[in-house]
């Protein structure tokens, strides 16, 4: 299975987080509007990591393709990652 594409996942992630402080700003609901603010960001820093990981480990010509994973590949770009 081919791995969606990066903004594809930032922008679900933008619109689940717009929707929701949409509903709290009409509602009034000043701290929730700060509280998604807050998460969104630290979601989204979080999501650019796992994404920067997941592109790490999926060579660069197989990312449009659906092919069998290279595990040995992914282990060695771990060990890279972490320098283990």
């Amino acid at each position: 299975m081919s791995p969606r594409p990066r903004q594809r996942v930032l922008d679900n992630l933008d619109t689940v987080y717009r929707d929701a402080y949409e509903r709290a700003r009409v509602a009034g609901d000043n701290a929730r509007m700060a509280d998604l603010d807050a998460a969104y960001q630290r979601e989204q820093l979080l999501l650019e990591v796992l994404l920067d990981i997941r592109d790490a480990l999926v060579p660069e010509g197989r990312r449009e393709k659906p092919e069998t994973p290279d595990p040995l590949g992914a282990l060695e770009t771990i060990r890279r990652i972490t320098g283990c």
